[in-house]
């Protein structure tokens, strides 16, 4: 009989206040460094939660110092790392993600495009109850994906995007 080590979940919950993303970024670090990724996708990572969690603050909760942004990071045993950002929602998530380096506002919006890039998967959605929400899944290696039911990747909603590996 083959031993399975439980899921390990951290939850945390930040002010919104910029500077409070390093909080998650290092925690996802550290969990991530304990599951044995390496360097290059632990710094993927980080800059990924924490472009996530500005987004949050700056854009959902508006810089509400009472709004909280919740991180829950979830490590797998199958060496998938999944992140969940989320909002109170102040201001919801547009219809159609903004386009990178959009001329005109301060060259803005490249924490999204970033986000898609650096993780294997991602999925931005609205909360039924409020608050918006990004889901972000990295895997210990590029290629561990691979080893997922292909009929549930085929079924997997708009609003999500997948980073394609290399051959």
């Amino acid at each position: 009989m083959t031993e399975q080590r439980p899921v390990k979940s951290v939850e945390i919950y930040l002010p919104s206040i910029l500077g409070y993303e390093k909080i998650a970024r290092n925690a996802a670090a550290a969990i991530a460094q304990e599951m044995g990724f390496s360097d290059d996708r632990i710094d993927d990572l980080q800059t990924a939660v924490a472009e996530a969690c500005m987004n949050a603050i700056e854009h959902g909760n508006r810089s509400e110092r009472s709004a909280k942004v919740t991180v829950l990071l979830t490590a797998a045993e199958s060496g998938e790392l999944e992140v969940k950002v989320t909002d109170e929602g102040h201001t919801p998530l547009p219809d159609e993600l903004p386009q990178a380096g959009r001329l005109g506002e301060d060259n803005r919006g490249w924490g999204m495009f970033f986000i898609e890039q650096l993780m294997d998967k991602v999925e931005f959605s609205r909360l039924p109850e409020g608050g918006n929400s990004v889901r972000m899944v990295i895997y210990l290696t590029p290629d561990s994906e691979g080893s997922t039911d292909e009929a549930a990747k085929a079924d997997e909603g708009a609003g999500s995007s997948e980073k394609p590996t290399a051959e």
